[in-house]
């Protein structure tokens, strides 16, 4: 496990995103969270985050949008998109390492995250 690392979730759903900061503490990273894009990318610049979970739908900015910007303002950071939606444009599924669909359980979430902090193009810390 990455313990110590800082994970950011952006969702505009409040339960949802309790619930994804309680399951991640639980298993020992830390958890900045923001209830829409413009929060989130406000936190992404202020922190140097090491996963960003982020859902597709959210009013203002979609999560697509926030994505985007976040590559292009340090593009090794993983992002994971959480959405209902089975048809994303391309651009979107680009900008993201991976895609679950928002059903998918907290077990499914956590061996994401896992998997991208310890995949080999990772350097931690937001770098």
């Amino acid at each position: 496990m990455a313990t110590n690392s800082l994970i950011l979730c952006i969702d505009d759903e409040v339960l949802g995103l309790q619930i994804r900061k309680v399951v991640l503490e639980r298993a020992g990273y830390q958890v900045l969270t923001a209830a829409d894009g413009e929060s989130g990318l406000n936190l992404f610049e202020k922190y140097a985050v090491d996963a960003v979970i982020l859902d597709y739908f959210m009013p203002g900015m979609n999560g697509g949008e926030v994505a985007v910007q976040m590559r292009r303002a340090r593009a090794n950071v993983p992002i994971v998109l959480l959405s209902a939606y089975i048809d994303l444009p391309t651009d979107v599924v680009r900008s993201v390492d991976s895609i679950l669909m928002k059903g998918d359980g907290p077990g499914i979430l956590m061996e994401k995250v896992q998997e991208l902090l310890a995949s080999p193009g990772y350097e931690g810390k937001g770098r």
